[in-house]
């Protein structure tokens, strides 16, 4: 058992290779931080954090496309964006009513993002914005300028992804062998697969409410990102991953809150932090999310000046990703059960047609 761990260990901890290029991540970069920079430039932080996070359409661009394809694919992602914030803005009245729609939701977006075979992040950003839309206070009149705000950093990003295709060399689409290899897999198991998770995402939103945390979203945002494992072994370890790289990252949150004492330095933190989260997050999760956790904590911070204690806000932080991941873990377990059962029904199957064979 000794050696079983380390050897989960090692797996877990390994520095894999990636050949996504670096401008990839200076990509991002921009998208992220330009909005923050512009709403520090004009006072509107709040609006500025909106149009960055919807600047993380930009991980959509894939990279084995033509440049057609690749800004279809991330026009139809910005629509995307939208529907999901302004799902989660809509529903976010009532707590109740708010985790039912989110689980629906999720339901709906997972189906999509299989069927359609969207490539990582795949679902995990539509959820994240509506997870994020549907714990703020629900203001009718405050709707039209938050989804319109998310609208155009959206657009920002497909405007700097169309110049990044003219000017950046595509070396990736002619390789005819990523573009047409695609893992098929039963409508039954996708159905499956998207009602476990809508399951999941209701059960953590819902928690997340009931518990009162300040920001109750990171339980499914958490849960949501473990689940992405494309294997029962890989969600273990995203679990382990997630929760190391938390522990370790708040350590650096609290010296970055602790001494970034103004705006600007904290936008300029979050530009550097999200430059190097895309560059390793391919290579090694545990330190994507070492990286991930002061990123968000800043953003939070900048975002809304008036919230907890840097102390309470690490602690606080820590136990809803650590609950999120472990649901995450949970729900992954039942998900590749079916997986499991499917094969198991599909095997004997094949084993029963072949003896029928035989006898005849």
């Amino acid at each position: 058992m000794k050696l079983q761990a380390k050897e989960e260990l090692k797996k877990a901890l390994a520095i894999k290779k990636s050949e996504r290029p670096w401008h990839i991540a200076l990509l991002a970069s921009l998208c992220v931080g330009s909005p923050l920079i512009l709403g520090w430039y004009f006072n509107q932080f709040t609006f500025g954090f909106l149009a960055a996070i919807s600047g993380t359409v930009i991980l959509y661009l894939p990279l084995n496309a033509s440049t057609t394809i690749r800004m279809v694919t991330l026009l139809t992602c910005s629509f995307g964006y939208i529907i999901s914030f302004t799902v989660g803005l809509l529903f976010s009245f009532n707590p109740l009513i708010s985790s039912l729609t989110f689980g629906l939701f999720a339901i709906a977006i997972h189906w999509i993002t299989l069927n359609y075979k969207l490539k990582p992040p795949g679902n995990f950003f539509f959820l994240f914005i509506a997870s994020l839309a549907s714990f703020q206070v629900f203001s009718i009149e405050d709707i039209p300028q938050k989804i319109g705000t998310l609208a155009l950093g959206t657009i920002f990003s497909c405007l700097l992804a169309l110049t990044y295709c003219f000017l950046a060399p595509n070396p990736f689409w002619m390789n005819k062998k990523a573009i047409l290899k695609a893992i098929r897999k039963n409508k039954r198991i996708q159905l499956l697969e998207a009602l476990i998770l809508g399951i999941f995402m209701f059960a953590t939103t819902y928690l997340g409410h009931i518990l009162a945390f300040k920001n109750p979203y990171w339980i499914p945002i958490s849960c949501a990102a473990v689940m992405q494992g494309a294997t029962l072994n890989h969600i273990w370890q995203r679990s382990f991953q997630r929760i190391l790289g938390t522990f370790t990252g708040l350590i650096l949150s609290w010296f970055l809150l602790s001494y970034l004492d103004n705006l600007l330095g904290i936008c300029l933190a979050i530009i550097i932090l999200q430059f190097c989260i895309e560059l390793v997050i391919i290579k090694q999760y545990a330190l994507a999310v070492f990286f991930i956790t002061p990123m968000t904590l800043l953003m939070a911070e900048a975002a809304n000046p008036n919230l907890l204690p840097t102390d309470q806000l690490i602690q606080t932080r820590a136990l809803e990703i650590t609950i999120g991941s472990i649901l995450g873990a949970i729900g992954g377990w039942f998900i590749h059960q079916e997986k499991l059962k499917y094969q198991a029904a599909k095997g004997i199957q094949k084993v029963s047609i072949s003896l029928k064979k035989k006898l005849k």
